[in-house]
């Protein structure tokens, strides 16, 4: 049984850091631009607007503020998320989103949010892996004479 455990241990550490990323990039960043995206639907018919001053109902801000500002993030921190483009500021953003979604809105979807708040706290702690536009821009910076010794 250890000899299996072993084996298995040793096969999970092969998966690469940028599947992982990948991943969490995708996924995530899906929940957040669907959301978004049926905001964006309700602009039109007042729903949006009508979800904020009855249901989601943000303490500190109004709720046409709340409404742009979730709208906004909803539809532009994902696509940064995809391109893996200030990935690790996106995330903790949406972090901050989630922690007041499940804070303020809904306080019983802990098993929901907590996905998202594993898969954003991950990508904020590791970074989007090598399939990302913050390589280009941020390539990883050499190791010091100090780390070497």
């Amino acid at each position: 049984m250890i000899a299996l455990l072993s084996r298995l241990d040793a096969l999970l550490a092969r998966i690469p850091h940028e599947l992982l990323a990948l991943l969490a990039r995708l996924s995530v960043g899906t929940i957040f631009l669907r959301s978004g995206l049926l905001k964006l639907d309700g602009w039109a018919d007042g729903t949006t607007l009508t979800l904020f001053r009855e249901e989601y109902r943000l303490p500190l801000l109004s709720p046409e503020i709340a409404s742009y500002l979730a709208t906004a993030a909803e539809l532009s921190l994902p696509i940064l998320l995809f391109l893996g483009l200030f990935t690790r500021p996106a995330a903790l953003a949406l972090l901050g989103m989630t922690l007041v979604i499940e804070i303020f809105v809904y306080p019983n979807a802990f098993d929901t949010h907590g996905v998202w708040a594993v898969s954003l706290l991950y990508l904020a702690k590791f970074g989007p892996g090598r399939l990302a536009l913050d390589r280009l821009l941020f390539p990883p910076a050499r190791p010091s004479v100090y780390a070497r010794a």
